[in-house]
């Protein structure tokens, strides 16, 4: 194998500890937010969303005949829970939250720009066309969230004065 097919293999395990440690993020901070009902169900969705990536990923490695890396998978889910139970300790949680998924979407439309480039780059047309899918979704909660972050924003200075212990979840 080329050095540059195993950089794209490389990439491609990473994007995939990548999108389990996004649901594993995902999912602990959907488990805490109990008064932004907008923001958990779109999280609600984007959880799907990254199962999805992650098994089109698995696919992707299936078809070059390589698989994820279990040790990455591992540390990204590790990753993951740390991040989530450092929230539980913030008195602006959701605050926090939205401001690391925010974050973490642009990593991610970083990871699969850099996916997309080194696959035409390499002929592979179909692991192409399953990045840009995924880079579309990434993009869109992207979007959703910097249009949203200001309403979640007023919704919890608003709690935060009437029911302090309710606003952070």
């Amino acid at each position: 194998m080329s050095e540059s097919r195993e950089w794209l293999v490389q990439w491609l395990r990473d994007a995939h500890a990548m999108e389990e440690q996004a649901e594993t993020m995902l999912n602990g901070q959907l488990n805490r937010i109990e008064n932004y009902p907008e923001l958990s169900e779109r999280i609600r969705q984007h959880v799907q969303e990254t199962r999805q990536q992650a098994a089109r990923l698995e696919n992707c490695l299936d078809r070059i005949g390589q698989e994820s890396s279990t040790l990455k998978d591992a540390g990204g889910k590790l990753t993951a829970m740390a991040q989530s139970l450092s929230g539980v300790f913030a008195g602006d949680e959701v605050m926090k939250g939205s401001l690391a998924s925010y974050t973490f979407e642009h990593m991610e439309i970083a990871s699969y720009t850099i996916l997309i480039a080194a696959a035409k780059s390499l002929g592979e047309a179909e692991v192409a066309q399953v990045c840009e899918e995924n880079l579309r979704e990434e993009v869109a909660m992207a979007d959703w969230l910097k249009s949203h972050i200001p309403t979640t924003t007023e919704q919890f200075l608003a709690r935060a004065d009437s029911e302090s212990e309710n606003a952070k979840r």
